[in-house]
Protein backbone atom coordinates (compact mmCIF):
# COMPACT_ATOMS: atom_id res chain seq x y z
CA UNK A 1 0.00 0.00 0.00
CA UNK A 2 1.16 3.73 -0.42
CA UNK A 3 0.67 6.12 1.39
CA UNK A 4 0.68 9.89 1.12
CA UNK A 5 0.76 13.17 3.65
CA UNK A 6 -2.79 14.35 3.88
CA UNK A 7 -2.11 18.11 3.39
CA UNK A 8 -0.43 19.88 6.47
CA UNK A 9 -1.99 17.59 8.95
CA UNK A 10 0.64 15.65 9.37
CA UNK A 11 -1.20 12.18 8.46
CA UNK A 12 -0.17 9.77 6.05
CA UNK A 13 -3.51 7.97 4.47
CA UNK A 14 -3.71 5.15 2.36
CA UNK A 15 -3.75 6.35 -1.61
CA UNK A 16 -6.72 3.39 -1.91
CA UNK A 17 -9.17 4.36 0.31
CA UNK A 18 -12.87 2.73 1.46
CA UNK A 19 -16.06 4.69 0.94
CA UNK A 20 -19.31 3.33 2.76
CA UNK A 21 -21.81 3.91 0.26
CA UNK A 22 -22.09 0.56 -1.89
CA UNK A 23 -22.56 -2.19 0.45
CA UNK A 24 -24.01 -5.15 -1.09
CA UNK A 25 -26.59 -5.64 2.38
CA UNK A 26 -26.38 -2.84 4.71
CA UNK A 27 -28.44 -5.19 6.91
CA UNK A 28 -25.60 -7.79 7.08
CA UNK A 29 -23.65 -6.45 9.85
CA UNK A 30 -21.56 -8.58 9.87
CA UNK A 31 -20.92 -9.19 6.45
CA UNK A 32 -20.14 -5.52 6.75
CA UNK A 33 -17.76 -5.82 9.38
CA UNK A 34 -15.46 -8.09 7.85
CA UNK A 35 -15.46 -6.47 4.41
CA UNK A 36 -14.20 -3.01 6.35
CA UNK A 37 -11.79 -4.79 8.43
CA UNK A 38 -10.25 -6.82 5.15
CA UNK A 39 -9.92 -3.90 3.78
CA UNK A 40 -7.93 -2.42 6.70
CA UNK A 41 -5.78 -5.78 6.83
CA UNK A 42 -4.76 -4.84 2.73
CA UNK A 43 -3.50 -1.68 4.39
CA UNK A 44 -6.35 0.69 3.68
CA UNK A 45 -6.87 3.53 6.31
CA UNK A 46 -8.79 5.85 5.04
CA UNK A 47 -12.65 5.03 6.00
CA UNK A 48 -15.40 7.50 4.89
CA UNK A 49 -18.65 7.59 5.10
CA UNK A 50 -22.17 10.13 5.75
CA UNK A 51 -25.33 9.97 7.72
CA UNK A 52 -26.83 9.76 4.18
CA UNK A 53 -25.41 6.64 3.30
CA UNK A 54 -28.27 4.14 3.88
CA UNK A 55 -30.01 6.22 6.55
CA UNK A 56 -27.02 6.31 9.43
CA UNK A 57 -26.85 2.56 8.48
CA UNK A 58 -23.18 3.20 6.97
CA UNK A 59 -22.06 5.09 9.94
CA UNK A 60 -23.47 2.03 12.47
CA UNK A 61 -21.54 -0.55 10.67
CA UNK A 62 -18.28 1.57 10.61
CA UNK A 63 -18.92 1.96 14.10
CA UNK A 64 -18.63 -1.74 14.80
CA UNK A 65 -15.84 -2.54 12.03
CA UNK A 66 -13.20 0.14 14.05
CA UNK A 67 -14.46 -1.45 17.01
CA UNK A 68 -12.48 -4.65 15.76
CA UNK A 69 -9.81 -2.43 14.14
CA UNK A 70 -8.93 -1.80 17.67
CA UNK A 71 -8.84 -5.02 18.89
CA UNK A 72 -6.66 -6.32 16.29
CA UNK A 73 -4.09 -3.51 16.53
CA UNK A 74 -5.68 -1.89 12.54
CA UNK A 75 -4.51 1.85 12.51
CA UNK A 76 -7.23 3.72 10.83
CA UNK A 77 -8.89 7.20 10.04
CA UNK A 78 -12.32 8.43 10.23
CA UNK A 79 -14.18 10.08 8.07
CA UNK A 80 -17.61 11.54 8.00
CA UNK A 81 -20.16 14.12 6.65
CA UNK A 82 -22.45 16.74 7.92
CA UNK A 83 -25.54 18.66 6.05
CA UNK A 84 -26.29 21.22 9.02
CA UNK A 85 -24.80 24.55 9.28
CA UNK A 86 -26.34 26.17 12.09
CA UNK A 87 -24.32 24.92 15.45
CA UNK A 88 -27.20 23.68 16.99
CA UNK A 89 -27.97 21.08 13.94
CA UNK A 90 -24.18 20.08 13.61
CA UNK A 91 -23.75 19.98 17.36
CA UNK A 92 -27.16 17.57 17.35
CA UNK A 93 -25.93 15.79 14.33
CA UNK A 94 -22.43 14.82 15.35
CA UNK A 95 -23.35 13.88 19.06
CA UNK A 96 -25.05 10.74 17.55
CA UNK A 97 -22.31 10.31 14.70
CA UNK A 98 -19.62 9.62 17.45
CA UNK A 99 -22.10 6.94 18.78
CA UNK A 100 -22.98 5.28 15.35
CA UNK A 101 -18.88 5.16 15.05
CA UNK A 102 -17.91 4.15 18.04
CA UNK A 103 -15.57 7.06 18.88
CA UNK A 104 -14.59 9.75 20.40
CA UNK A 105 -12.96 12.37 17.82
CA UNK A 106 -13.62 12.23 14.27
CA UNK A 107 -10.50 12.86 12.11
CA UNK A 108 -11.78 14.33 8.87
CA UNK A 109 -14.94 16.14 9.10
CA UNK A 110 -16.87 17.86 5.96
CA UNK A 111 -19.13 20.56 5.53
CA UNK A 112 -21.16 17.90 2.72
CA UNK A 113 -22.52 18.53 -0.21
CA UNK A 114 -21.71 22.42 -1.45
CA UNK A 115 -23.71 22.22 -4.87
CA UNK A 116 -23.27 25.84 -5.81
CA UNK A 117 -21.06 29.12 -4.55
CA UNK A 118 -24.60 30.32 -3.01
CA UNK A 119 -25.13 27.77 -1.16
CA UNK A 120 -21.74 28.07 0.47
CA UNK A 121 -22.56 31.67 1.22
CA UNK A 122 -25.75 30.75 2.99
CA UNK A 123 -23.87 27.95 4.80
CA UNK A 124 -21.22 30.41 6.08
CA UNK A 125 -23.40 32.95 7.24
CA UNK A 126 -25.25 30.09 9.73
CA UNK A 127 -22.25 29.80 11.38
CA UNK A 128 -20.67 26.50 9.75
CA UNK A 129 -16.86 27.47 9.73
CA UNK A 130 -17.32 29.25 13.29
CA UNK A 131 -18.76 25.96 14.63
CA UNK A 132 -16.36 23.60 12.88
CA UNK A 133 -13.43 25.62 14.74
CA UNK A 134 -15.24 25.19 18.05
CA UNK A 135 -15.94 21.73 17.53
CA UNK A 136 -11.96 21.03 16.77
CA UNK A 137 -11.05 23.15 19.80
CA UNK A 138 -12.92 21.09 22.04
CA UNK A 139 -11.09 17.99 20.50
CA UNK A 140 -14.56 16.36 19.03
CA UNK A 141 -12.90 16.62 15.42
CA UNK A 142 -9.17 16.77 14.26
CA UNK A 143 -9.42 17.86 10.75
CA UNK A 144 -11.75 20.48 9.27
CA UNK A 145 -12.97 19.37 5.47
CA UNK A 146 -15.31 19.83 2.50
CA UNK A 147 -16.90 17.56 0.28
CA UNK A 148 -18.36 19.43 -3.15
CA UNK A 149 -19.77 18.58 -6.75
CA UNK A 150 -18.97 22.20 -7.76
CA UNK A 151 -16.96 22.36 -11.01
CA UNK A 152 -14.29 23.70 -12.49
CA UNK A 153 -12.79 27.71 -11.14
CA UNK A 154 -15.78 27.64 -8.84
CA UNK A 155 -14.73 24.71 -6.59
CA UNK A 156 -11.27 27.16 -5.97
CA UNK A 157 -13.53 29.32 -4.27
CA UNK A 158 -13.91 27.04 -1.14
CA UNK A 159 -10.45 25.60 -0.99
CA UNK A 160 -9.42 29.44 -0.41
CA UNK A 161 -11.08 29.44 2.75
CA UNK A 162 -8.23 29.56 5.70
CA UNK A 163 -8.90 26.70 7.73
CA UNK A 164 -9.92 24.20 5.24
CA UNK A 165 -7.07 21.72 5.93
CA UNK A 166 -8.63 19.04 3.07
CA UNK A 167 -11.14 18.23 0.27
CA UNK A 168 -13.39 15.69 -1.27
CA UNK A 169 -14.80 15.95 -4.81
CA UNK A 170 -15.35 13.60 -7.66
CA UNK A 171 -12.35 12.91 -9.89
CA UNK A 172 -12.29 10.22 -12.62
CA UNK A 173 -11.12 9.79 -16.52
CA UNK A 174 -14.82 10.65 -17.38
CA UNK A 175 -13.90 14.56 -16.23
CA UNK A 176 -10.41 15.11 -16.52
CA UNK A 177 -10.84 18.56 -17.73
CA UNK A 178 -12.68 19.89 -14.78
CA UNK A 179 -10.50 19.85 -12.01
CA UNK A 180 -7.53 22.00 -12.94
CA UNK A 181 -8.05 25.23 -11.29
CA UNK A 182 -8.94 22.57 -8.19
CA UNK A 183 -5.78 21.07 -8.50
CA UNK A 184 -3.82 24.23 -8.45
CA UNK A 185 -5.59 25.58 -5.41
CA UNK A 186 -4.70 22.12 -3.56
CA UNK A 187 -0.97 22.89 -4.35
CA UNK A 188 -1.36 26.36 -3.12
CA UNK A 189 -2.75 25.95 -0.05
CA UNK A 190 -0.93 22.55 0.53
CA UNK A 191 -4.65 20.86 1.22
CA UNK A 192 -5.29 17.07 1.53
CA UNK A 193 -7.66 16.11 -1.56
CA UNK A 194 -9.42 12.86 -1.67
CA UNK A 195 -11.46 11.95 -4.92
CA UNK A 196 -14.92 9.81 -5.13
CA UNK A 197 -16.19 8.55 -7.84
CA UNK A 198 -13.10 7.46 -9.36
CA UNK A 199 -15.24 4.94 -11.45
CA UNK A 200 -17.01 7.49 -12.67
CA UNK A 201 -19.80 6.18 -10.93
CA UNK A 202 -19.42 2.65 -12.46
CA UNK A 203 -19.36 4.14 -16.04
CA UNK A 204 -16.02 3.70 -16.35
CA UNK A 205 -15.98 -0.28 -16.21
CA UNK A 206 -19.36 -0.36 -17.54
CA UNK A 207 -17.99 0.80 -20.88
CA UNK A 208 -14.11 -0.80 -21.06
CA UNK A 209 -13.92 0.41 -25.20
CA UNK A 210 -14.80 3.56 -24.16
CA UNK A 211 -12.09 4.12 -21.80
CA UNK A 212 -9.91 2.15 -23.35
CA UNK A 213 -7.40 5.01 -23.83
CA UNK A 214 -6.74 4.91 -20.03
CA UNK A 215 -5.09 1.45 -20.16
CA UNK A 216 -1.72 -0.34 -20.58
CA UNK A 217 -1.15 -3.59 -22.23
CA UNK A 218 -2.53 -6.14 -20.32
CA UNK A 219 -4.63 -3.90 -17.59
CA UNK A 220 -8.47 -3.75 -17.20
CA UNK A 221 -10.26 -0.52 -17.67
CA UNK A 222 -11.05 -0.74 -14.06
CA UNK A 223 -7.60 -1.58 -12.55
CA UNK A 224 -6.45 1.57 -15.36
CA UNK A 225 -9.41 4.03 -13.80
CA UNK A 226 -8.00 3.85 -10.12
CA UNK A 227 -3.57 3.64 -11.66
CA UNK A 228 -4.74 7.15 -13.39
CA UNK A 229 -5.62 8.73 -10.51
CA UNK A 230 -2.54 7.45 -8.00
CA UNK A 231 -0.46 9.03 -10.98
CA UNK A 232 -1.58 12.61 -9.60
CA UNK A 233 0.88 13.54 -6.97
CA UNK A 234 -1.58 15.94 -5.91
CA UNK A 235 -4.10 13.18 -4.66
CA UNK A 236 -4.09 12.00 -1.43
CA UNK A 237 -6.81 9.29 -1.25
CA UNK A 238 -9.13 7.51 -4.16
CA UNK A 239 -12.26 6.36 -2.46
CA UNK A 240 -14.02 2.87 -4.18
CA UNK A 241 -17.34 2.13 -2.90
CA UNK A 242 -16.59 -1.64 -2.11
CA UNK A 243 -19.59 -3.86 -2.20
CA UNK A 244 -17.73 -7.64 -1.98
CA UNK A 245 -14.58 -8.66 -1.14
CA UNK A 246 -13.71 -9.93 -4.86
CA UNK A 247 -13.78 -6.37 -6.03
CA UNK A 248 -11.55 -5.19 -2.72
CA UNK A 249 -8.85 -7.78 -3.45
CA UNK A 250 -9.11 -6.20 -7.25
CA UNK A 251 -8.30 -3.22 -6.08
CA UNK A 252 -5.84 -4.15 -3.47
CA UNK A 253 -4.40 -6.62 -6.86
CA UNK A 254 -4.00 -3.13 -8.46
CA UNK A 255 -2.21 -1.46 -6.18
CA UNK A 256 0.02 -4.34 -5.64
CA UNK A 257 0.39 -4.03 -9.01
CA UNK A 258 0.70 -0.23 -9.80
CA UNK A 259 3.58 1.28 -11.66
CA UNK A 260 3.74 4.74 -11.86
CA UNK A 261 3.74 6.78 -15.34
CA UNK A 262 5.62 9.69 -15.50
CA UNK A 263 3.99 13.46 -14.83
CA UNK A 264 4.46 13.31 -19.43
CA UNK A 265 2.52 10.18 -19.74
CA UNK A 266 -0.05 11.39 -17.40
CA UNK A 267 -0.73 14.54 -19.39
CA UNK A 268 -0.83 11.99 -23.12
CA UNK A 269 -3.49 9.84 -21.52
CA UNK A 270 -5.57 12.78 -20.44
CA UNK A 271 -5.36 15.06 -23.76
CA UNK A 272 -6.62 11.62 -25.34
CA UNK A 273 -10.32 12.25 -23.06
CA UNK A 274 -12.12 14.79 -24.96
CA UNK A 275 -11.36 12.84 -28.06
CA UNK A 276 -13.03 9.58 -26.42
CA UNK A 277 -16.05 11.79 -25.41
CA UNK A 278 -17.80 12.00 -28.55
CA UNK A 279 -21.76 13.29 -27.92
CA UNK A 280 -20.76 13.30 -24.01
CA UNK A 281 -20.72 16.70 -21.96
CA UNK A 282 -16.70 16.54 -20.68
CA UNK A 283 -18.07 19.41 -17.87
CA UNK A 284 -15.77 21.55 -19.07
CA UNK A 285 -18.60 24.72 -18.36
CA UNK A 286 -17.70 26.93 -21.22
CA UNK A 287 -21.41 27.01 -21.79
CA UNK A 288 -21.83 29.55 -18.87
CA UNK A 289 -17.86 30.95 -18.38
CA UNK A 290 -16.17 31.47 -22.02
CA UNK A 291 -17.24 34.94 -21.83
CA UNK A 292 -19.34 34.10 -24.67
CA UNK A 293 -22.30 32.81 -22.94
CA UNK A 294 -24.15 33.82 -19.85
CA UNK A 295 -27.31 31.75 -19.68
CA UNK A 296 -30.63 34.99 -19.65
CA UNK A 297 -32.29 32.88 -17.14
CA UNK A 298 -29.30 31.23 -14.58
CA UNK A 299 -29.80 27.43 -15.79
CA UNK A 300 -26.95 25.64 -14.85
CA UNK A 301 -26.36 24.26 -17.53
CA UNK A 302 -23.29 22.25 -16.52
CA UNK A 303 -25.04 20.38 -13.98
CA UNK A 304 -27.26 19.28 -16.30
CA UNK A 305 -25.19 18.27 -19.08
CA UNK A 306 -23.83 15.69 -16.74
CA UNK A 307 -27.08 14.39 -15.64
CA UNK A 308 -27.84 13.97 -19.54
CA UNK A 309 -24.42 11.91 -19.44
CA UNK A 310 -26.12 9.33 -17.54
CA UNK A 311 -28.79 8.54 -19.96
CA UNK A 312 -25.93 8.10 -22.59
CA UNK A 313 -23.95 5.82 -20.02
CA UNK A 314 -26.06 4.69 -17.52
CA UNK A 315 -27.18 0.97 -17.62
CA UNK A 316 -28.28 0.21 -14.13
CA UNK A 317 -30.94 2.74 -13.36
CA UNK A 318 -34.33 3.29 -14.68
CA UNK A 319 -33.82 7.16 -14.24
CA UNK A 320 -30.72 8.35 -14.47
CA UNK A 321 -30.83 11.66 -15.11
CA UNK A 322 -33.42 11.76 -12.06
CA UNK A 323 -31.11 9.80 -10.06
CA UNK A 324 -27.92 12.14 -10.55
CA UNK A 325 -29.92 15.38 -10.47
CA UNK A 326 -31.16 14.28 -6.93
CA UNK A 327 -28.25 12.35 -5.22
CA UNK A 328 -25.43 14.04 -7.12
CA UNK A 329 -26.17 17.76 -7.52
CA UNK A 330 -29.01 18.09 -4.74
CA UNK A 331 -31.48 19.88 -7.95
CA UNK A 332 -34.62 18.37 -9.96
CA UNK A 333 -35.24 19.10 -13.38
CA UNK A 334 -37.45 22.19 -12.70
CA UNK A 335 -34.64 24.30 -14.13
CA UNK A 336 -34.37 22.97 -16.89
CA UNK A 337 -37.83 24.18 -18.73
CA UNK A 338 -37.26 27.89 -18.16
CA UNK A 339 -34.71 27.41 -21.34
CA UNK A 340 -35.30 30.67 -23.64
CA UNK A 341 -33.61 28.93 -26.80
CA UNK A 342 -31.52 31.90 -26.77
CA UNK A 343 -28.55 29.09 -28.43
CA UNK A 344 -25.44 31.17 -26.47
CA UNK A 345 -24.78 28.14 -24.89
CA UNK A 346 -24.57 26.19 -27.86
CA UNK A 347 -22.52 29.25 -29.77
CA UNK A 348 -20.12 28.19 -26.93
CA UNK A 349 -19.90 24.51 -26.66
CA UNK A 350 -16.59 23.49 -28.13
CA UNK A 351 -18.15 19.72 -28.12
CA UNK A 352 -21.56 21.28 -30.57
CA UNK A 353 -23.99 19.42 -27.94
CA UNK A 354 -27.44 19.85 -28.47
CA UNK A 355 -28.02 21.55 -25.03
CA UNK A 356 -31.32 22.87 -25.99
CA UNK A 357 -32.85 19.55 -27.16
CA UNK A 358 -31.27 18.31 -24.32
CA UNK A 359 -33.07 20.56 -21.49
CA UNK A 360 -36.45 20.33 -23.24
CA UNK A 361 -35.76 16.70 -23.33
CA UNK A 362 -34.43 16.96 -19.28
CA UNK A 363 -37.64 19.23 -18.84
CA UNK A 364 -40.22 16.33 -19.38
Amino acid sequence: MIYREYGKTGKKVSLLGFGGMRFKNIDDHDECVRLLVAAAEGGINYFDTAPGYFDIKSETVFGKAFAEMRKKGLPYFSATKTFESTEDGIRREIEAQLKRLNIDVIDFYHIWCITSLDNWENRKKAGVLQTFLKLKEEGLIKHICISSHLIKNEIKELLLEDIIEGVLFGYSAYNFKTRQEAFDAIKEKKLGAVVMNPLGGGVIPDHPELFKFITREGESVTAAALRVLWDHPEITNTLVGFDTIEHLNDALQAMKDYKPRTLAELEEVKSKAGASFEGICTGCAYCVTSGISECPVNIPIPQYMDAYNQKLLNKHSNDPIGDRLKWHWNMDKLDAAKCTECGLCEKACTQHIDIIKRLKEISK
